[in-house]
């Protein structure tokens, strides 16, 4: 591997119960909003920031990693075993599922 990959503290969580979830973590868990846009809340949780997006089909959290060059990453983590889950360069967006399991977007640094 040529890419380093480096974690942001960023997890995204997308769901078709978007107000409800954003209720959730905003009034039960009590998370100071960090950001709202049409379809998509950000939330300071401590140790991570975390950001419910409106829409489906839902998928499980996923967590980032920044790298340099993302189509290299890309190129280099489906040659050892990753799959690509979801990409979408306007987002950008570019998530990847690991041979364990461990889904992360990649993100330029």
């Amino acid at each position: 591997m040529t890419s380093s990959y480096v974690a942001t503290r960023d997890i995204i969580l997308r769901t078709e119960r978007f107000d409800e979830a954003t209720r959730f973590y905003e009034t039960v868990l009590g998370l100071r909003v960090t950001m709202r846009q049409d379809g998509m809340v950000g939330f300071e949780a401590g140790a991570i920031q975390l950001f419910v997006e409106r829409g489906g089909p839902p998928h499980p959290p996923v967590f980032e990693m920044r790298v340099a060059d993302v189509q290299a990453a890309k190129n280099e983590l489906v040659s050892s075993g990753c799959v690509v889950v979801e990409e979408n360069p306007h987002v950008p967006r570019c998530y990847m599922r690991d041979p364990f399991g461990f889904v992360f977007n990649l993100t330029p640094s």
